[in-house]
């Protein structure tokens, strides 16, 4: 669908990139990135495997674009995928949790339980109402509505998300994404090339984006409520673009658990530390609010088939900024997508301007 959008085909690729977490422990399959460019007949281009766990969609999305940036292709195609739903939930959730510290997981960490712990801690430090973390999930399934390829197209009111079971005290069912099959593809080129094959209203520019690391050891970071990665990421994707939180128009947040979009928003510079539950209680993040956060209904709606998801972030902000978002549509001239990795292990942050 991204060849045909661009009108591209297989062999006019250099470079073909995938995004994945775990083939090898979902499936039993390596060499995916070559399976797919036999599929695509894109041989003899350049192809590679792009693991970065859940931010493994992200990593893809910057290394397309330093692969265009540096000169060493015209033409690169990145997809990101994932499949999980053939697995139990009990190892699915020990696939992911091996990305932890190994010590972190001998002891039986997972990322629910980190999330659920770094929730606690938030609500307490920031007297934030645990109704704010439902009304998270109440705003994306709503968004998730009128986006045809979520996983939960139905909206949930914030009763149910109270009452669902718990699973990470004080973080229950609906405060986490499902488990999901899915996938998403972009095609990366120079803006002299990309005027060749599309006008210039349907093709968005990435002005800035970044990577950055965090600890591996989630508590030795100086606060916990604080994900570094965001904020480092996000300053060098802001320089690079010339621009500041203010001027972001739409934002895609990795939101795996609803805590986590009130901890991206905020080191993004949306709202003051601790202040970005206020905002989605007051309506600043809803799809009519000033700033709309994961109006393709993030994670939470949309699904998280890990190496995707990061890719998909980019792909509603590319439809966003090119007018083409459909009923999901909000005014937006600049979008910003944010992919986190693990508990903010590792994250990229992407910044994508349109032509309208």
């Amino acid at each position: 669908a991204a060849l045909d959008d661009a009108g591209v085909d297989g062999d006019d690729l250099d470079h073909l990139y995938v995004s994945n977490m775990a083939s090898g422990e979902f499936e039993g399959q390596t060499g995916v990135s070559n399976a797919l460019a036999h599929d695509l007949a894109a041989t003899p281009a350049y192809t590679a495997r792009i693991d970065q766990t859940s931010a493994s969609g992200g990593a893809g999305v910057y290394g397309a674009w330093q692969s265009v940036a540096s000169g060493a292709s015209d033409l690169t195609l990145l997809v990101g995928g994932e499949k999980m739903t053939h697995r139990s939930t009990s190892e699915a959730t020990d696939v992911i949790a091996s990305l932890t510290h190994p010590v972190e997981y001998k002891h039986g960490v997972t990322l629910p339980s980190f999330a659920g712990m770094t929730a606690r801690l938030y609500l307490d430090e920031y007297d934030a109402p645990r109704e704010s973390l439902g009304k998270v999930a109440v705003k994306n399934h709503r968004n998730g509505v009128d986006n045809p390829h979520a996983q939960f197209q139905k909206e949930v009111d914030l009763d149910t998300v109270l009452d669902s079971p718990i699973v990470a005290d004080p973080l229950r069912l609906y405060d986490f994404c499902p488990i999901t099959d899915g996938s998403a593809a972009l095609v990366f080129c120079p803006e002299s090339v990309a005027e060749e094959y599309v006008p210039a209203d349907e093709y968005a520019v990435v002005s800035g984006i970044g990577g950055a690391t965090d600890t591996h050891v989630v508590h030795e970071r100086v606060d916990p409520t604080t994900m570094g990665g965001v904020v480092d990421s996000s300053a060098t994707a802001y320089e690079m673009a010339g621009i500041g939180p203010d001027d972001v128009d739409v934002a895609e947040l990795h939101d795996m658990f609803t805590i986590l979009e009130f901890l991206q928003s905020e080191d993004l510079g949306f709202f003051e530390k601790g202040e970005g539950w206020k905002a989605v209680e007051e309506g600043v993040t809803d799809r009519d609010g000033d700033l709309p956060i994961n109006t393709s209904g993030g994670l939470k709606s949309k699904g998280h088939p890990l190496g995707a998801s990061g890719v998909a972030q980019v792909y509603e902000i590319f439809e966003q900024v090119t007018g083409d978002a459909g009923p999901r549509q909000v005014e937006a001239d600049t979008g910003l997508a944010c992919n986190v990795g693990g508990f903010g292990n590792c994250v990229t942050t992407a910044i994508l301007e349109g032509n309208q």
